[in-house]
């Protein structure tokens, strides 16, 4: 792997794949990382090989080694992948927005649109959640934070424009229990699309909240 990787004919390949227009890299690491997807998602990340990803995407084991350099590689650029769309995502329809309610409807929008959308991810994500180690862990865990952070705003935001008082702590973390395992039961054929699914949940979720605030207040 070293020697192929300073030989005049990987470098000239380095060279070329840098001319490339950034949407035609963007469109063919998209495609990897979709087969990838797939195969832990199959296999999971301890049981797929390198020469599994290889057979799935069609790109030889060699080039996968080189650009990629590991199984663990693809894993952490998956993840990233999928928190930085779905905060990028979210920040974008969050903008102009000033209801906080209505800021905690997009929010759990944005979250069950892309996961409906991105199954095997979703699944992914789950189980393999602690499989990613050192600096890449650290970097996910960063985007993720990010993500929380954003949630434990909205439920604040909440709080103070309805003067409520509850744990936005356990709020947050309830919410994310309700979103994060829908690929476990949801099925096309018979349950609501993410815009029903969106609306039920966040009816759900924001009745629940609210009500118990106040009958606490109350109290």
């Amino acid at each position: 792997m070293s020697a192929a990787s300073t030989s005049p004919r990987a470098s000239e390949h380095r060279r070329r794949a840098a001319r490339l227009p950034a949407t035609r890299f963007d469109k063919r690491l998209g495609e990897i990382l979709a087969h990838a997807t797939d195969v832990f998602c199959k296999k999971g990340y301890e049981g797929a090989s390198m020469r599994d990803l290889s057979r799935t995407s069609g790109m030889s084991l060699a080039g996968l080694y080189y650009y990629f350099q590991s199984k663990e590689r693809l894993l952490f650029l998956i993840q990233k992948h999928t928190f930085t769309t779905i905060v990028e995502q979210l920040k974008t329809r969050l903008e102009g927005v000033g209801s906080a309610e209505q800021r905690i409807r997009i929010f759990i929008l944005n979250h069950l649109e892309y996961f409906l959308s991105n199954q095997a991810a979703m699944k992914v994500l789950s189980h393999e959640d602690d499989a990613l180690k050192n600096g890449f862990a650290s970097e996910v865990k960063a985007i993720k934070r990010e993500y929380y952070r954003i949630c434990v705003s909205l439920l604040d935001e909440l709080k103070r424009e309805r003067g409520l008082q509850f744990s936005t702590r356990i709020a947050v973390l309830s919410l994310f229990g309700m979103m994060n395992w829908i690929y476990t039961w949801h099925h096309p054929r018979v349950d609501a699309d993410a815009d029903e699914l969106a609306r039920q949940m966040s009816d759900i979720f924001l009745c629940g909240v609210m009500n118990a605030a106040r009958g606490r207040h109350r109290e």
